[in-house]
C-alpha cells in the first residue's frame, strides 16, 4: 500500500510535523490508517527507525493511536458540543432521549445552606456514610469513597488515572455513547465485546482480555441500549476470567441505581488491585444533580481525588446535602419503589406487545428496550411520521447488527407503539424471507 502522499520530510521532527498539519488541515481523516514503517521509509528515503520514532512523536502528542499488529490511525478529534436538536413536533412523542419520567423524580428540599470555604472538607461525611451503606448492602467494598460529577465524570477520571492513549478497553457491544464517545477523546480503543440479556459474555471478553485490553468497562444492569442485568451464574463466569487477569483495570457504572429493576450483582472484589464502582443519582433523583459516589481500590480513590482538588477540587456541597436529604427522606424511598415498578411494567408491557407481534426486543432492566431491525434510518424516519421519536442504533454499535433503542420511561401506549412499528418492519421480514 502507497505512503498518504501529505508525509513528507527528512527527520523524525519533520515527519511528525507533516502528519500533523494534514490533521490540522482536514487532509487525514480520524481513523484513517498510516502506511507501515517500513512503506513509508521507503517512499520518504528514511531509515525505518526515523519514521518509527515519528509515528511515537505523535502517539506521545494524542495525534495517532498505536493498537499494535492492526497499525496505526489518525485519532479522531475530541466530540464538540453540538447544537441542541430541534425541538420536536408538538404530534411526537419522545421515546428517545433517555430521560426519566419527570413525574417520578422526587421534588427537591428547599435547604439551609451554610456556606463552604477553601480548607473545609471535600466530601459531605453524611453523604458518605449514606453511600458506605448503599455499596455494601450490594455486596460492593466501600471502604474508600470520592464524590465525582456524575457517572461519566468518574469513568473519565478514573481512565486518566491508569491508561494512556492507545490503550485497549474491552466494553460493551452494543454500549453507551457516553462511553465510546469518552474513550475516542482519551484516544483509548474501544476493544467491542458481545453482550445478551444476562451481560457480558464469557468467551469474547476472555478474547479481549487475551487480545491486550488493559481495562473493562461494564454496566451491571440498566445497560444502555440493551438493558442488560448480569445474573449471579454470569457474574460467576466473568469473575474467573477476570481472575486469571488481575491487572485489568475494572470500571462499573451503576448509572440507574435504585430504579434500574434489578439487583445489583459485582465483579469487583476487595482483592482486586485495581478497580472501581460508580454510582450516579441523575436517573432516580434527577439530571441536573451532578452526584455520583465513586467507591475503588485506595491508590484509585486517592488518585481520583488528588486530580480533582487540581480542577473543580469539590462537588458543590449544596449538591451533596441535597441528596443526602433526599436519601433520608422516607417519601423519596417510596417514591423511588414506586418508579422502579412503573419503569419495569412499563419495559415489560412493550417487549410483551413486540413478542405479541413477532418481534424480538431485550430489556431485562433499565428505561430502554433494545429492538433489532433490519435498516435504522428507514425504521427511525418511519417511526417518526408514526408520531414516535426513537433513536438509532448505529452510535451504540461497534460490531453488532442494526437496532433501534426505545426510551419507555414515559411510554403510555407499549400497544399502539408496537403496533406501528410491527406495520412498519414486518413487510420487509417477509421479503426477505422469501428471497
Amino acid at each position: 500500500m502507497p505512503a498518504q502522499n501529505y508525509l513528507s520530510g527528512d527527520s523524525a521532527v519533520n515527519i511528525a510535523h507533516s502528519v500533523e498539519s494534514a490533521v490540522a488541515s482536514g487532509r487525514a481523516a480520524g481513523g484513517s490508517l498510516l502506511p507501515p514503517v517500513r512503506t513509508a521509509a521507503v517512499q520518504l528515503g528514511v531509515s525505518p527507525a526515523t519514521v518509527a520514532a515519528a509515528y511515537r512523536m505523535l502517539a506521545q502528542r494524542g495525534v495517532v493511536i498505536a493498537d499494535g499488529r492492526r497499525g496505526t490511525r489518525i485519532r479522531h478529534a475530541p466530540p464538540i458540543a453540538l447544537p441542541p436538536p430541534a425541538p420536536l413536533p408538538e404530534s411526537v412523542v419522545d421515546l428517545a432521549g433517555g430521560n426519566p419520567d419527570h413525574a417520578l423524580l422526587p421534588p427537591l428540599p428547599r435547604l439551609a445552606h451554610e456556606q463552604r470555604l477553601y480548607r473545609d472538607d471535600l466530601n459531605d461525611p453524611r453523604l458518605l456514610a449514606l453511600a458506605r451503606e448503599q455499596f455494601e448492602r450490594d455486596g460492593v467494598p466501600a471502604k474508600h469513597l470520592a464524590v465525582v460529577s456524575g457517572a461519566l465524570d468518574g469513568v473519565e477520571r478514573v481512565l486518566r488515572e491508569h491508561l494512556r492513549p492507545g490503550d485497549r478497553v474491552a466494553v460493551e457491544d452494543p454500549s453507551f455513547t457516553g462511553v465510546l464517545d469518552l474513550l475516542s477523546a482519551l484516544a483509548l480503543v474501544p476493544i467491542p465485546v458481545a453482550v445478551d440479556d444476562q451481560g457480558m459474555l464469557a468467551a469474547p471478553l476472555r478474547k479481549a482480555l487475551a487480545g491486550g485490553a488493559r481495562a473493562l468497562v461494564v454496566a451491571p444492569r440498566a445497560q444502555n441500549p440493551l438493558g442488560a442485568a448480569i445474573t449471579p451464574s454470569r457474574a460467576r463466569e466473568l469473575h474467573r476470567i477476570l481472575g486469571s487477569h488481575p491487572d485489568v483495570l475494572l470500571i462499573e457504572d451503576d448509572h440507574a441505581g435504585p430504579i434500574a429493576g434489578a439487583p445489583y450483582v459485582t465483579l469487583a472484589t476487595p482483592r482486586r488491585e485495581r478497580w472501581a464502582v460508580v454510582r450516579s443519582v441523575s436517573k432516580s433523583l434527577g439530571p441536573d444533580l451532578r452526584v455520583a459516589l465513586l467507591t475503588g481500590d485506595a491508590a484509585t480513590v486517592a488518585r481520583v481525588e488528588g486530580r480533582q482538588t487540581l480542577g473543580i477540587r469539590w462537588v458543590s456541597h449544596i449538591l451533596q446535602r441535597t441528596v443526602v436529604a433526599l436519601w433520608r427522606d422516607r417519601k423519596t424511598s417510596q417514591l423511588l419503589r414506586r418508579a422502579e415498578a412503573a419503569y419495569t411494567a412499563r419495559r415489560q408491557a412493550l417487549i410483551e406487545a413486540l413478542r405479541q407481534r413477532g418481534i424480538e426486543a431485550h430489556g431485562n432492566s433499565g428505561l430502554n428496550v433494545w429492538v433489532p431491525v433490519p435498516e435504522e434510518a428507514a425504521v427511525v424516519q418511519a417511526m417518526m411520521r408514526a408520531g414516535w421519536a426513537v433513536q438509532a442504533g448505529e452510535r451504540y454499535r461497534i460490531a453488532t447488527p442494526p437496532a433501534i433503542r426505545i426510551t419507555i420511561s414515559s411510554l403510555k401506549d407499549p400497544r399502539k407503539v408496537a403496533d406501528d412499528l410491527a406495520a412498519i418492519i414486518q413487510p420487509r421480514v417477509r421479503v426477505s424471507s422469501g428471497a
